[in-house]
């Protein structure tokens, strides 16, 4: 509680009463209620054992889940099992549901990470979306495994199907997966006030559109870092390099899903055995992007700096700007994607200014002050635009 309170610039005491004055209950009630939610759903879309299903929803005791579980829906988890047809579990994978508020614009957000995804790391086939995920768990060894998303639209819900490996970072690997798809996003909110796009060009803001968050903030910001000034086909053929020579090998038995990206860790540990210039110029990564590569990996591997979803994103845009190789698209795009920061508005870009030609940066600032605080998804719309 008070890690989040840190993050979000305020007291524990301050975040509490806030939290109480708005959800008319405390933050631990909260997390406790969603811990529930989430078992009810493993014992209904699952066959896990109901250990399993207290665990991976975050109880630390099964005595206490069974109390609270009766407490609250005066019902055995046993009992709720035995009403419900288990379907959700196939071989090594177990498949949940996670909500959201339509319209949602499936294919264009799938369209959009298919064209920046890591060759070995992501894919997308079949209307789905395919990665490998690796997190560490305090004590070795980390866990590893996959993921695939997909869309049931008549049921307004992304089906996350994973590995069971997974199990013990699930709900990591499901709030990740709200961020990567916007999942918490209002349409109809956002719609209102860009709607007037449509007065510069019809169907210019598409209702639903979402923004594009990030699996792995670091993974994206090195991304982003191998993007600048060349096309986003050349930067996905140098992250696949990047991604064979010194990412993690892993066992998904999915054809395209093959290693994991390389951690921050792994990045700094190749200073030690000489330049980083020595190790990714033969990759075709100038020396300059190597070097703020390296340097991007200090600042996730420390913890320097926070460049996760809810981050602040004024700070985390100044500290990125302070890296070398680090202007103000790079920094715009990573507060867009990594931090989820809804006005982020790289202005300069190619792509923004294409679309509202012929119109000066100046000139697309001005125009753009009427989109706050929404223009990052008045961004997308310019660039799906095209």
């Amino acid at each position: 509680m008070e890690e989040l309170a840190r993050r979000l610039g305020c007291t524990g005491r301050h975040l509490r009463r806030a939290f109480m004055a708005e959800y008319h209950v405390t933050p631990v009630q909260y997390l406790q209620t969603c811990r529930l939610l989430l078992a009810r759903n493993l014992l209904a879309d699952t066959d896990l054992s109901i250990i399993d299903v207290a665990m991976a929803a975050g109880f630390g005791s099964l005595r206490r889940f069974n109390a609270l579980f009766r407490k609250h829906y005066r019902l055995a988890p046993t009992a709720l099992r035995k009403q419900a047809a288990t379907h959700g579990r196939q071989g090594t994978g177990v498949t949940l549901a996670l909500g959201y508020r339509p319209p949602f614009q499936w294919q264009t957000i799938l369209e959009f990470l298919a064209s920046r995804a890591i060759p070995g790391v992501e894919l997308v086939r079949d209307g789905e979306y395919l990665r490998t995920v690796r997190f560490a768990t305090g004590t070795p060894p980390a866990v590893s495994g996959w993921i695939r998303v997909g869309h049931q639209p008549g049921k307004r819900v992304l089906t996350v199907t994973m590995d069971a490996a997974l199990l013990p970072v699930l709900s990591r690997v499901l709030a990740r997966v709200r961020h990567l798809f916007d999942l918490h996003c209002d349409p109809g909110t956002i719609y209102e006030t860009l709607s007037s796009m449509n007065d510069i060009r019809p169907g210019l803001c598409v209702p639903g559109i979402r923004l594009p968050g990030c699996f792995d903030a670091f993974e994206m910001a090195v991304r982003a870092v191998l993007g600048q000034q060349i096309t986003v086909k050349a930067a996905g053929t140098l992250a696949a390099r990047l991604v064979q020579a010194h990412g993690i090998p892993v066992e998904t038995g999915i054809a395209g899903l093959t290693h994991v990206f390389p951690a921050p860790e792994t990045i700094m540990a190749l200073q030690g055995a000489g330049a980083i210039g020595d190790h990714l110029g033969p990759l075709g990564i100038t020396g300059a992007r190597a070097r703020t590569i390296l340097a991007l990996a200090r600042l996730f591997g420390t913890g320097d700096a926070d460049f996760g979803h809810g981050a602040l994103p004024e700070t985390g845009i100044e500290t990125l700007m302070a890296v070398p190789g680090i202007g103000m698209w790079t920094a715009h795009y990573i507060a867009m994607r990594a931090m989820g920061w809804p006005d982020a508005f790289p202005h300069t870009d190619h792509g923004v200014r294409k679309a509202l030609a012929p119109r000066t940066p100046e000139q697309i600032l001005a125009l753009a002050e009427s989109w706050r605080p929404w223009r990052a998804y008045a961004t997308i719309n310019l660039w799906n635009s095209l």
